[in-house]
C-alpha cells in the first residue's frame, strides 16, 4: 500500500478513535484497512476503462460477479446495466439503500497516472476520448468494498442492506431512458422498499480527510434544453439573400445572458443558463439555413425554474422574430433538486463527524452542479455528501475541478469515503433497532 494512502488512513483512524469502543465500529474500521488494497486496483481498473451511460456492460460484469461471490442476492440489467444486490442482515429492521455511479464521460484524459484512459468512442457523430472525469470510478469500487465489509458483519446488522449500482448518472444517449429515472420507473423501490436512501460523490473543491454536507437543497435541478434556429440558406458572398441562422444564434446567445442578470431574484437562490454547443453549418461560403445549440438550466426552486424558461422561451423567440427567423426552445432533459432530509441530516451527521473529527467536516454553500441521486432521495428521505479528493499540499480552490480532463483523484480519499459510508449506514440501522 502506498505511504500516503497508509498516511490519509491513519488520520482517518485517529479522528474516529473515539467509536472502538462500538465492537462494529471497530470491525468496520479494519475492514476497511483489508479491503482498501482491492478497492484502489478496482478503482484503478475501472478508471482503465471507462464506458459511458446506458454502456457500462465490463463495469456491471466485473460488480455483479464480485456480489455473487459474496452470496449476495443480485439483479443485472436493471435500467439497462444497472446492479442491484440484497444483504440480509442477521437481526430484523428496515431497508437503506446504497447508491454508487458507474459511468464515465466524453472527454480525453490529459491526467499523468500510469491507469489513464485511452478510450475513445463516438459521441454525437464525433470520436471523442471517454475518462472518468466525474470519480464515478471510484464510487463504484468503494461500494463493492463496502458491500463486501458489511457482509462480513451482516450477523450483526439489524436490516437489509440495498446496494445500487447505477448506469447513466451523466443523462443516457439521446433517444433513451436511463439512470435513476429509469430504475424507479422499473419498479427498483416498489420491489425493495427502502426507508431511507444514502449517497456519496468525491469531490475536487475538499481536501482528502474532509467531508461535505447541506441539510436541504444541497445540488441544483437541471434542464437540459435545445434551441432549433431556422433561417434561409444563400451563398456567402450574397448575405442578403438569406436569413442568417448564425447571426441570430449568435445574438439570442447573447441576450440568455439577461436571463439570470436581469429577470432573476439571485438573493433566494442562484441560478444559472449557459450554452455549451453550437453547431451549424459545412463550408465556408455557404450561410447555413440553420443552427442548432445545446445548453443547461440550473435552478433551486420550481418558481425559480419557471422565471427562466419563460424568459428563455421569449427572448428566442423574439431575437430571432427580429432577424427574420424562427427559433424554437425544447426542454430534454429534468433532475430535481438534490434535497437533503433535514431530520435525517441531523441524524447522519454525528457519524461524519466521527469519522473525520467535527474540524473536518464542511458545511457546504449549494452547489450548481446537479445529480440525479435527486430522484431517489424525492422517492423516500435521503442524504448525500462529499468526500475531499484533493490533496492536502494543494488549493482545492484552483485543483482541476470534476469534469476537467485533467480531474485528479488522490485515493487517500478513498478510505475515508468508504468509513464515512460504511458507518453512516451502520449507525442508522443500529438507531433504528432501538428506536422506540
Amino acid at each position: 500500500m502506498k505511504p500516503m494512502l497508509i498516511a490519509a488512513l491513519a488520520l482517518a483512524l485517529d479522528a474516529g478513535a473515539a467509536r472502538a469502543a462500538d465492537p462494529l465500529d471497530g470491525q468496520l474500521d479494519a475492514l476497511t484497512v483489508q479491503e482498501l488494497p482491492k478497492v484502489i486496483s478496482w478503482r484503478r481498473d475501472l478508471h482503465e476503462h471507462p464506458e459511458l451511460g446506458n454502456r457500462e456492460t465490463r463495469t456491471a460484469q466485473l460488480v455483479a460477479e464480485h456480489l455473487k461471490r459474496l452470496g449476495l442476492t443480485v439483479q443485472t440489467g436493471v435500467a439497462h446495466t444497472g446492479v442491484v444486490a440484497l444483504l440480509e442482515g442477521g437481526r430484523p429492521g428496515p431497508t437503506v439503500a446504497v447508491r454508487a455511479d458507474m459511468d464515465a464521460l466524453p472527454v480525453t484524459e490529459k491526467t499523468d497516472v500510469p491507469f489513464r484512459s485511452h478510450a475513445t468512442t463516438t459521441y454525437r457523430g464525433e470520436t471523442v476520448g471517454v475518462m472518468h472525469a466525474c470519480g464515478h470510478d471510484s464510487h463504484t469500487a468503494m461500494l463493492m468494498g463496502l458491500a463486501e465489509e458489511l457482509t462480513r458483519v451482516r450477523a450483526q446488522l439489524p436490516g437489509r442492506v440495498l446496494f445500487i449500482f447505477q448506469p447513466a448518472e451523466e443523462g443516457p444517449p439521446e433517444g433513451e431512458e436511463g439512470g435513476a429515472q429509469l430504475m424507479l420507473k422499473e419498479g427498483l423501490f416498489e420491489k425493495y422498499r427502502p426507508q431511507v436512501v444514502f449517497g456519496m460523490h468525491v469531490w475536487s473543491a475538499l481536501k482528502v480527510g474532509e467531508l461535505g454536507y447541506r441539510s436541504g437543497p444541497l445540488m441544483a435541478a437541471v434542464d437540459s434544453y435545445k434551441v432549433y434556429v431556422q433561417g434561409r440558406q444563400s451563398h456567402g458572398s450574397r448575405p442578403w439573400q438569406s436569413i442568417d441562422p448564425v447571426v441570430t444564434a449568435a445574438q439570442i446567445v447573447n441576450a440568455l445572458q439577461t436571463v439570470v442578470s436581469r429577470d432573476v431574484d439571485i438573493t433566494q437562490a442562484p441560478a444559472v443558463v449557459s450554452v455549451g454547443a453550437i453547431k451549424g453549418g459545412i463550408r465556408y461560403n455557404i450561410i447555413p439555413s440553420e443552427v442548432d445549440m445545446l445548453g443547461t438550466i440550473r435552478t433551486f426552486t420550481d418558481p425559480q425554474r419557471q422565471v427562466v424558461i419563460d424568459s428563455m422561451k421569449r427572448i428566442i423567440e423574439n431575437t430571432a422574430a427580429a432577424n427574420g427567423a424562427t427559433a424554437q426552445l425544447v426542454l430534454t432533459e429534468h433532475y430535481p433538486v438534490t434535497y437533503n432530509d433535514p431530520k435525517l441530516t441531523a441524524q447522519v451527521l454525528p457519524s461524519l463527524k466521527a469519522v473525520v473529527g467535527a474540524e473536518h467536516v464542511r458545511e457546504m454553500d449549494m452547489i450548481t452542479a446537479s445529480e440525479d441521486f435527486s430522484m431517489f432521495a424525492q422517492a423516500v428521505p435521503g442524504v448525500f455528501f462529499f468526500v475531499g479528493v484533493t490533496p492536502a499540499d494543494k488549493d482545492p480552490a484552483t485543483a482541476p475541478a470534476n469534469h476537467s480532463d485533467y480531474f485528479y483523484l488522490d485515493e487517500g480519499g478513498i478510505p475515508v469515503g468508504m468509513r464515512a459510508m460504511a458507518h453512516v449506514v451502520a449507525d442508522y440501522l443500529e438507531s433504528q433497532a432501538h428506536a422506540p
